[in-house]
């Protein structure tokens, strides 16, 4: 939980931040990819401290809102391939994780 924040590692490396709180859901993940697209989304910006220079974005939706539960399991995909190991990565083939993985 740094920065009060829950994230996702592989390795000791993160590749999503989460937090939740009374502003609603904020996910931050590495886009080496897709970064410059996911930033003309109304509810992306770059990630602070630094880290929205190396393509991390960070999505911000308030309370009412349903976030796009497909883009952003793309999203943690994107950014776990971009901080796995090589290995790790080429296990999950070209094609990701089997749909059922990501519904």
């Amino acid at each position: 939980f740094p920065w009060g924040e829950r994230v996702m590692k592989v390795g000791k490396k993160v590749f999503v931040f989460m937090g939740l709180g009374d502003g609603g859901l904020s996910l931050s993940v590495k886009l080496p990819e897709s970064h410059i697209m996911a930033l003309m989304l109304p509810f992306a910006d770059p990630t602070g401290y630094g880290l929205g220079k190396s393509s991390w974005v960070t999505a911000r939706f308030d309370s009412q809102e349903r976030p796009p539960e497909h883009m952003l399991c793309e999203w943690v995909e994107e950014s776990y391939r971009a901080v796995a190991p090589k290995k790790l990565v080429a296990a999950l083939g070209e094609d990701g994780p089997p749909v059922s993985a990501k519904k």
